[in-house]
Order: structure tokens, then C-alpha cells, then sequence
């Protein structure tokens, strides 16, 4: 049909420019990793601390709420990521370790299940530690993004934030489309980036109407 192909580049081009956010680093408070087991997260994080950019790192997670337990580290890094690990916490943190930051400069947070928990358990966390957090840089999978800036904004809601990602199961910006994976992953979030927000969207408006 006429006019079909310019529609659905049209529809593929808006999904990816509200998912695939992308940021330059700026100089934060903190360097915050919502949960997982890709290596690349972690030494992405380090050089970015390594360079000045924060000094305070926050890997957020546990197990999966999903399959309720770790589910061991990705990407074939086994050789260099080799350790028992219980938790994303656990993995991330070894591996800023071992790409040069100081353990005194890390902020664990190991009882989350999923990416709200990393945004608002975090929270907690900098909380009890009596950390103001002005500033953030989030590390997080390049088709994760939105939806981690969104919630990490909604834990910190006075906080200015930078979203700085990486690219992982060879799924980027120029080529989730061309993969059913890379479309159901993509697609996947945008559908999260909806259906998880609808509560709190509500609440919102309900208290702005009372108000």
C-alpha cells in the first residue's frame, strides 16, 4: 500500500528517539547501575569514575524476581568475572573493583528485584547514608534507558540526571528492528515504560485535582 513503508519509518524512528536516550557525562554526585550481569555496565561505570565524573558509585540489585535466583554473567567474561556472586550487587561491585575503583567508593544496594526497586531502594539507601543527591549519572542497557530515567527520576525527584548507556545482546539503536529479539525487547519497554507508570500517573493527578 501506498505510502505503508514512510509510515512504519516514521512509527520505528519515534519508538527509538523515546527509548534509546542517550547522554554526554557530566560531573554528578553519584554513578548510579540499576541491576544486571553484563560486565560491560560495571566498566563502563569505572571509567567514568576513573575520569572524575562521580565520587560514589551505586550498583542496585539482588536476584530476579522473575527466576529467583542470579542468573550469571553475560557477555563470555566467565574467565575474568569469576566469582561466586549472589547477587547483581555482588557482580557489579567486582567488577568496578577490578577496573580500578577504590571499594570505599562504592554503595551497594543488594534487595532489589527489578528496576523500581534499584530506583527507590537506592533512594533509600542514600538516605540512611545521609547523601544529598543532586546530580546522577545512570549506567544502564541502551534499550533500558527510558525506563530507568524514569524511575530514578521519580526516586529522585529534585535530582538532575544523566543517562549514560551501552549497548548489549548486539541490540542498538540503528538495528532493533531487524531482530525479532530486538523488537520484543524494544517493544517490550515501551510497553513497560506504560503499563508501570499508570498507578503512579493517577495518584498524581488525583492529588494535583485535590490541590
Amino acid at each position: 500500500m501506498k505510502g505503508t513503508k514512510a509510515v512504519y519509518n516514521k512509527i520505528i524512528d519515534d519508538i527509538t528517539d523515546f527509548i534509546f536516550i542517550s547522554d554526554n557525562p557530566e560531573k554528578s554526585d553519584i554513578i548510579f547501575l540499576p541491576g544486571g550481569s553484563f560486565p560491560s555496565q560495571g566498566e563502563y561505570a569505572a571509567r567514568l569514575y576513573r575520569k572524575g565524573y562521580a565520587p560514589f558509585l551505586m550498583p542496585s540489585g539482588g536476584v530476579s524476581v522473575k527466576f529467583g535466583k542470579w542468573q550469571g554473567v553475560k557477555e563470555g567474561k566467565e574467565n575474568v568475572y569469576n566469582g561466586n556472586y549472589r547477587s547483581d550487587c555482588e557482580f557489579l561491585t567486582d567488577v568496578l573493583i577490578k577496573n580500578g575503583v577504590p571499594e570505599s567508593a562504592i554503595i551497594g544496594e543488594d534487595k532489589s528485584g527489578h528496576t523500581r526497586d534499584n530506583a527507590f531502594l537506592s533512594r533509600k539507601t542514600a538516605d540512611e547514608r545521609g547523601l544529598e543527591i543532586k546530580s546522577g549519572i545512570i549506567v544502564c542497557k541502551s534499550f533500558h534507558a527510558r525506563r530507568c530515567l524514569m524511575l530514578y527520576q521519580m526516586a529522585f525527584p529534585k535530582a538532575r540526571l544523566k543517562v549514560c548507556t551501552f549497548d548489549a545482546r548486539e541490540i542498538t539503536r540503528d538495528n532493533w528492528f531487524t531482530t525479532e529479539e530486538g523488537i520484543d525487547r524494544v517493544l517490550g519497554e515501551l510497553a513497560r515504560c506504560g503499563g508501570q507508570f499508570v498507578g503512579d500517573i493517577k495518584e498524581y493527578l488525583n492529588v494535583k485535582i485535590a490541590d
